[in-house]
């Protein structure tokens, strides 16, 4: 069974159908959509702000997710806010940030507080996405720091959504040998 913690008395909260690995750890105000699957040795630590991941969405082995808290210069904070059809590969760290749909974080990516991710990305392996910056839809970023590349063609496009549901197929065989969180 995966290390499912609650947080201050706040228990994650998961959607139909999410598979998690055991060798992960999720705690606190953390919610994951339906179809979505956290791989092995995923941390993702909702303690001092909020953790949402959309539907569909796979986080890959030794990715890490975090946040920042509230501050008096920063009164929310940094949630991290992941949306739908979302591949993240492996080895990420994500920290107070916003990923909208139909992205792709390659491995080993670095993406700081603050940052915007609009929908329809793919960020290069390695990269490193600095706080604050906001990256447009539509483009592929690469380097450290990350800087727009070329915009995506269409086929780019077209495999956002079907790298994502390749990891809902394969939870789904996952769950089948497993027992399920939710």
């Amino acid at each position: 069974m995966a290390d499912i913690r609650s947080y201050r008395g706040v228990e994650p909260q998961f959607g139909e159908r999410v598979y998690i690995d055991e060798q992960s750890v999720v705690v606190g105000d953390v919610t994951i959509g339906d179809d979505s699957s956290i791989w092995p040795l995923v941390s993702a630590r909702g303690d001092v702000n909020s953790i949402t991941i959309g539907a569909r969405t796979n986080i890959q082995d030794g990715s890490v997710l975090h946040v920042s808290r509230p501050s008096t210069n920063n009164k929310k904070g940094h949630p991290l806010v992941i949306g739908d059809d979302v591949t993240v590969g492996h080895h990420v760290m994500l920290h107070g940030c916003e990923l909208g749909n139909r992205i792709l974080v390659g491995m080993s990516a670095t993406i700081m507080d603050g940052v915007i991710v609009e929908d329809n990305v793919i960020i290069g392996a390695g990269s490193v996405v600095t706080p604050g910056k906001v990256l447009r839809s539509g483009y592929l970023y690469v380097g450290s720091p990350a800087v727009e590349k070329r915009p995506l063609t269409q086929s780019e496009i077209d495999f956002l959504p079907e790298s994502a549901n390749n990891y809902v197929l394969l939870k789904e065989d996952y769950l089948l040998d497993v027992r399920p969180v939710c």
